[in-house]
């Protein structure tokens, strides 16, 4: 009984410090925005900067999202596989939603006709989910670990879930630069949306790296910092609007193909893999269903 209480002590009050790192670096870091913000104010076009506020609002949203991974204990392997099928769904419907549709609209946009939109769309998928696939081909495997009987590293599936929702992050971020960079009247709502919908995804990556032996503190540094790609191409995209508004329906249909591929070739197969099949798919619905409500109806 004492060495349970003193596991449960311990583990608390790792939580407790974790949780008091992150709150003083996120106060530290927005006590150093506010201030970087009056000086930039001045010094950057007003496009710019409301497209790295946009970007930087996108980034909050991924990195509150991933916050709750602190209290979170061990969980059954039922309730990650219904987790890992949430995710899978979450990242379906993003597929479709926010990459696929809205790529066939940016096409159509620049002059592309129905049918040349739809085959632009396809054809980026394509690309997007050979790249992630040739990717996938030379990542190294896991290394069995000699001392503890454990894998040391990632997990190639881990690896490709990361990397798939770096890139999803990556559009999203170029669609907000070329909303703010073009002054496009619903750019902040646009903003607003997607950082709504980044706040599942930074929960669900940091679960995925914590299930795959990764200390939750490490977890949520990670699931924080995929989304400091959004602010970094949001401000680029706001600068090229341009050349971002031709490259936009490309890069929206790319990150579809590396996501599209992702779900189905990693984490469907890996969510039906220990037996808990029926809860996988209910959670892949469930998850669909919620990111498809939040894209059609905030958005």
């Amino acid at each position: 009984m004492r060495t349970l209480l003193q596991t449960i002590t311990l583990s608390n009050g790792r939580t407790l410090r974790y949780l008091v790192g992150f709150c003083v670096l996120l106060g530290g870091s927005t006590l150093l925005l506010m201030q970087a913000s009056a000086i930039a104010a001045q010094s950057i076009e007003p496009q710019i900067w409301r497209a790295l506020q946009s970007g930087m609002l996108c980034a909050l949203g991924t990195a509150l999202g991933a916050l709750p991974v602190l209290f979170m204990r061990s969980i059954s392997t039922r309730v990650s596989d219904t987790l890992l099928g949430f995710g899978g769904g979450v990242m379906l419907a993003a597929t479709v939603f926010s990459l696929l549709i809205p790529a066939m609209g940016a096409a159509q946009d620049i002059g592309f006709s129905k049918w040349g939109a739809g085959f632009l769309a396809s054809l980026g998928l394509m690309i997007g989910a050979s790249a992630l696939f040739g990717l996938g081909r030379v990542l190294p495997k896991p290394v069995l670990n000699e001392e503890t009987g454990g894998v040391r590293g990632l997990e190639p599936r881990v690896l490709l879930f990361v990397i798939a929702v770096v890139l999803h992050n990556i559009p999203e971020g170029m669609a907000v630069g070329v909303a703010a960079g073009a002054g496009l009247a619903g750019a902040d709502s646009l903003a607003m949306g997607i950082a709504l919908q980044d706040l599942p995804e930074g929960l669900i990556i940091s679960l995925v790296l914590v299930s795959a032996g990764m200390s939750r503190g490490k977890a949520l540094l990670i699931g924080a910092a995929s989304g400091l790609v959004e602010p970094l191409f949001a401000v680029i995209c706001a600068w090229l609007v341009g050349v971002s508004a031709l490259l936009l329906p490309w890069g929206l249909a790319l990150a579809a193909g590396a996501m599209l591929f992702a779900v189905t070739h990693e984490i469907i197969p890996e969510s039906h893999r220990k037996g808990h099949e029926t809860e996988a798919s209910l959670g892949l619905a469930a998850g669909f269903c919620l990111m498809m409500v939040m894209d059609t109806a905030l958005v």
